[in-house]
């Protein structure tokens, strides 16, 4: 029963997910991610460290084709002002990733990173953890023994995996 587990039952250790310092680059994030195999890039969550290893923030692939974007397409009234929107959009999206846009590229991931704010602790329900993911939005939550050191992350996945099992 989900009421029962607690979160430490259910948390991943952290050196399951790729970790970089924010001062990475975006070109460099790509590499991690690629190299984690594109197969699952969807999944793949990069941990973003400060330099005394605590956890700033996360990156996926969602963060990194955000910043990529280039600012003007930003503006909501692009798509308004843009001639044949969709064409002008999809010419611009078909060169992010070439050699023009090198200046993007090399942003840290400080810039896009997906700041963390929220974690859970060690002995926490899992109801509260999920409870704290889906308020948030999360796809993982950080969890922290006596409020102060990470230990570890859960997973929404997991959480999931966990309560359709109690279900049948």
């Amino acid at each position: 029963m989900l009421v029962n587990k607690r979160v430490k039952d259910l948390m991943k250790d952290i050196f399951e997910f790729p970790h970089i310092p924010y001062w990475f680059t975006i070109r460099q994030a790509i590499g991690i991610i690629k190299s984690a195999g594109l197969e699952k890039a969807h999944q793949i969550v990069v941990l973003v460290f400060e330099e005394k290893y605590h956890l700033v923030g996360t990156l996926g692939i969602k963060e990194i084709l955000m910043g990529l974007e280039p600012v003007y397409l930003k503006s909501s009234s692009f798509e308004h002002t843009a001639p044949e929107g969709d064409i002008a959009l999809s010419l611009v999206w078909d060169t992010m990733f070439d050699m023009s846009n090198k200046e993007l590229l090399q942003k840290p991931v400080s810039d896009i990173l997906y700041p963390i704010e929220n974690f859970a602790g060690i002995d926490d329900h899992l109801a509260k953890a999920a409870h704290t993911m889906l308020r948030n939005d999360l796809f993982l939550l950080p969890v922290l023994e006596n409020k102060r050191k990470l230990v570890g992350i859960v997973t929404l996945l997991d959480i999931f995996n966990e309560l359709s099992g109690c279900i049948g």
